[in-house]
């Protein structure tokens, strides 16, 4: 089974920087004009999962929600690396809605306002 989250969005390069610069996520694919939009495919190689973002000339009608999350769940070694870039790119956390969040990871929003949890691997 693979999965793909996919998102339309109006902050396609905004989105590429903050995933791949942040979370040291990769860009594994990219998709210009087919049936109007442009798209690009952010995640690691081989891993059966990715985010698909896409734009299109038509704006989105997303709504997050404090409780609509993308959790990460990272080692040790990259929940430092992580929140270290999160600091050095004046990114700010947010307290999450749900308190285990807060008490087993960080909490910030992507440029579509979308919360991203960071948790350290159980």
């Amino acid at each position: 089974m693979k999965l793909r989250v996919a998102r339309h969005t109006t902050q396609l390069t905004p989105l590429i920087s903050f995933y791949t610069t942040i979370l040291d996520l990769e860009v594994i694919g990219d998709f210009k004009n087919h049936g109007g939009y442009n798209g690009v495919f952010i995640g690691g190689r081989n891993t059966g999962w990715h985010l698909e973002f896409t734009e299109s000339t038509e704006a989105p009608s997303n709504k997050s929600d404090d409780d609509d999350l993308l959790v990460f769940y990272v080692s040790p070694e990259e929940y430092k690396v992580i929140t270290e870039r999160i600091a050095a790119n004046n990114i700010e956390t947010v307290k999450p809605k749900n308190p285990y969040w807060e008490e087993n990871g960080v909490t910030v929003v992507d440029p579509d306002g979308f919360r991203v949890v960071i948790a350290i691997a159980k």
